[in-house]
C-alpha cells in the first residue's frame, strides 16, 4: 500500500476536554466548531491556503478573533484536521484509506492551486493519479472508502476513475499481472504455483460494497473478454464473503437471529447477485444455486428471485450431487431437519422443462440419460432424508412419486430408501407402511434385492406376497424341482401340489363348483400371467382376501383335519416357510 508524506514539523496538536489546539506561543484567533469538537487555531497559516476561510473572514480585522461553524465539511473533524496540519506544515501521511476524505475536505475548503501554488488539492490529485490508480489494492481500498462520501466521490470523479482502473487490471492477461493480490483458496500457495490463477482478482473485489461490486461485474461482462464461469466464480466468492451461512446454513437449533437492518442488507445482496448470474448454463455450479435458494427462503426474498433460482437450479439439476441438496429446513413450522420442499420444487420445475424440451425423450439418449441421472439422485437423497426421525411419510412418498417411471431403470435404490425409513421409524402404522411400500414396483427389483426383501420382516404382508408372486413368475421358466412355491399354495399351506392348475386351484382354495368354474375360466395360464402384469400385484391381494375368507369359514365347526389345515394359515408361519424356500431357490439359481 502506497502513501504520501507531507510536512516536516512535529505534531503538536492536543486535546483538552472537547477542544483541540496546538502548542504555540501565539494566542489563537480563529475558533472553528465542527460537530462536538472545537478547534483553537490561527489565521496566518490557514487563511492563505483556504479560499473558503478567506471569504468567511473577509470583513474581520487581523487582530479580531473569529468563530466559525463548519459542521457540513465532508469527512468531519478528522478530515479537517488533516487540512489544518497541512497548513501548519505538520507531518501527515496520505494513503488510500484517508485520501477520499482529505480530498473532499480540501475541495470544500477550496485549497486549490489558484489560491496558493502547491496547495493541498494539487498534491492529493497528483498522488491519486500517479500512485493510487496505478496500484491494484490501492484502487480497491480507495473505492471502498468512497462509500462514506458517495455524492462527493461521484462528483469529483473518484468512483469512476477507480472503477476504470480496476476493470483495466482485471482484463489484463494473467501472465502480465505483476502487482500484489489476495488469493487464499484452500491448498493454494504461491510458492507451488508460479503462474497467476485466472480468478486472482475475485477476493480483493469481494471486499467492495454490493453496488460498487455490481458496477465492476456488469462492466466486465459487457466487454465479453472473460468467460461466464469466471464471472460466476466472482459471484460465488462475494456470496461467501457477505452472505451469512452460504458455506453451510444454520444447524438445527443454532440459528442466529438477525436484525431487520442486516436481514434487509443480506436480502439486497442476494437479489443483486442473482441478477448478475450470466445466462450461460454452467456459469455457476448447481450447488451454489441451491445454497442461494436455501438462504433466499430464510431471508424472505421476492418471489421473482426465488422463481429464477429454482429455474436456474432445475436447468442443471442432473449435475447435482446429494451433498448439494442437503440443507436444513429454515421454516419454523417445519420439524424436518432437511428441506425436502426445496428439492421437490426444483424437481417439479425440472420435469416441466424436461417434458417441454424432450417430447421424444425415450428415443433420445441424452434426455433419457438426463432423467435417469435425476432419478438416481432423488433415490440417493431419499436414503439420506429417510434417517430423519421427523420425516413425514407423506413428504417422503410425495417426493418419491414425483419421479416418473422412466427415470428409474430399477427400484433397488428406492427399496434401500424405504428399508432405511422403516428401520428408523419402527412405530409406523400399517396404513403408513402400506402407503410407503405402495411406491415400490416389485418387478423392477434385482434378484439380490428381491431376495433380501422377501426376508425383510419390516415390510407389510401384501408387499411380501407381491414379491413372492413375481419371484414365482420369474422362476416358472426353470425346472419343476427348482420352482418356488406358487403364491396361493404358500398362503393356504398346501402340503401336496395338484398335477393341474385347475384342480390345484379347486383343492387349495376350497371353492364350490360354481365358484371353481368361474375361477378356472379366469385363471388359465396365459390370461393369469397377463392379468397379473397389468394389475401390478392385484392377484396377491386377491389371494390374501381369500385367505381371510377361508379362515373365517373354517371357524364354524370343522373336524380335526380341517383344524389342522387352519393351522397352516398362520401368516407368520407361511411367510417363514416362503422365505426359506425363496432363499433356497435363489441360492440354487446362483449355483446353477
Amino acid at each position: 500500500m502506497k502513501f504520501m508524506k507531507l510536512g516536516t514539523r512535529q505534531d503538536t496538536f492536543y486535546t483538552e476536554q472537547a477542544t483541540r489546539t496546538l502548542i504555540s506561543d501565539i494566542a489563537a484567533d480563529l475558533v472553528i466548531q465542527i460537530n462536538d469538537i472545537t478547534y483553537l487555531l490561527h489565521k496566518f497559516p490557514l487563511l492563505p491556503k483556504c479560499g473558503l476561510l478567506q471569504r468567511l473572514c473577509y470583513d474581520s480585522s487581523d487582530s479580531e478573533s473569529i468563530s466559525l461553524e463548519l459542521h457540513d465539511i465532508p469527512g468531519g473533524e478528522d478530515a479537517f484536521e488533516l487540512c489544518a496540519k497541512f497548513c501548519y506544515g505538520i507531518s501527515i501521511n496520505i494513503s488510500a484509506h484517508n485520501f477520499v476524505s482529505a480530498l473532499c475536505a480540501a475541495k470544500f475548503l477550496r485549497m486549490n492551486d489558484s489560491i496558493e501554488k502547491g496547495n493541498f488539492v494539487g498534491k492529493l490529485e497528483a498522488f491519486f493519479n500517479s500512485c493510487i490508480l496505478e496500484g491494484w489494492k490501492d484502487s480497491i481500498a480507495t473505492l471502498q472508502t468512497t462509500a462514506t462520501l458517495p455524492e462527493w466521490s461521484e462528483n469529483l470523479g473518484i468512483v469512476r476513475k477507480c472503477i476504470d482502473s480496476i476493470i483495466e487490471k482485471i482484463l489484463t492477461p494473467p501472465q502480465q499481472v505483476k502487482w500484489s493480490y489476495t488469493y487464499t483458496r484452500p491448498g493454494y500457495t504461491k510458492k507451488q504455483h508460479h503462474s497467476v490463477p485466472k480468478d486472482w482478482w475475485t477476493e480483493d473485489v469481494s471486499d467492495l460494497d454490493i453496488d460498487l461490486f455490481r458496477c465492476i461485474v456488469m462492466a466486465i461482462r459487457s466487454t465479453y473478454v472473460l468467460p461466464p464461469q469466471l464471472i460466476g466464480e466472482a459471484l460465488h466468492v462475494y456470496a461467501c464473503r457477505w452472505l451469512p451461512g452460504i458455506t453451510k446454513l444454520k444447524t438445527s437449533g443454532s440459528s442466529v437471529s438477525q436484525t431487520d437492518e442486516s436481514k434487509e442488507k443480506n436480502r439486497k445482496i442476494l437479489e443483486t447477485i442473482v441478477t448478475m448470474i450470466p445466462a450461460d448454463r454452467g456459469s455457476v455450479s448447481v450447488g451454489f444455486l441451491f445454497r442461494l435458494l436455501s438462504i433466499s427462503i430464510h431471508l424472505g426474498v421476492s418471489s421473482v428471485t426465488k422463481t429464477e433460482l429454482i429455474r436456474r437450479a432445475s436447468l442443471q439439476f442432473e449435475e447435482a450431487t446429494v451433498s448439494d441438496l442437503l440443507y436444513p429446513s429454515t421454516s419454523s413450522s417445519d420439524q424436518n431437519y432437511y428441506d425436502i420442499e426445496l428439492v421437490l420444487a426444483v424437481l417439479e420445475t425440472f420435469l416441466k422443462l424436461w417434458k417441454r424440451m424432450s417430447p421424444g425423450a425415450v428415443d433420445n439418449s441424452y434426455f433419457l440419460r438426463s432423467i435417469r441421472n435425476v432419478g438416481k439422485l432423488i433415490d440417493s437423497y431419499l436414503q439420506v432424508v429417510a434417517r430423519d426421525d421427523n420425516m413425514q411419510v407423506s413428504k417422503f412418498v410425495s417426493l418419491a412419486e414425483t419421479v416418473p417411471s422412466i427415470a428409474r431403470e430399477d427400484h433397488d435404490d428406492l427399496y434401500q430408501a424405504i428399508d432405511i425409513y422403516l428401520k428408523v421409524h419402527p412405530d409406523l402404522s400399517k396404513a403408513d407402511k402400506k402407503r410407503l411400500c405402495g411406491i415400490l414396483d416389485c418387478q423392477k427389483l434385482s434378484p439380490e434385492v428381491r431376495a433380501h426383501a422377501v426376508k425383510n420382516e419390516l415390510l407389510p404382508l401384501r408387499t411380501v406376497v407381491q414379491l413372492l408372486y413375481f419371484e414365482q413368475e420369474k422362476g416358472s421358466k426353470a425346472t419343476a424341482s427348482h420352482k418356488l412355491p406358487k403364491p396361493h399354495e404358500i398362503l393356504l399351506g398346501a402340503k401336496h401340489r395338484p398335477t393341474t392348475r385347475d384342480s390345484q386351484s379347486k383343492q387349495s382354495l376350497g371353492l364350490d363348483k360354481e365358484e371353481f368354474n368361474g375361477e378356472a375360466t379366469r385363471s388359465s395360464v396365459p390370461e393369469s400371467r397377463e392379468k397379473s402384469k397389468r394389475s401390478d400385484g392385484k392377484l396377491p391381494l386377491e389371494l390374501e382376501k381369500k385367505m381371510v375368507i377361508r379362515g373365517d369359514t373354517e371357524e364354524g365347526g370343522r373336524d380335526e383335519s380341517s383344524s389342522s389345515c387352519k393351522l397352516e394359515l398362520d401368516p407368520k408361519r407361511i411367510i417363514r416357510k416362503a422365505r426359506s424356500k425363496s432363499e433356497h431357490s435363489v441360492k440354487t439359481d446362483k449355483g446353477r
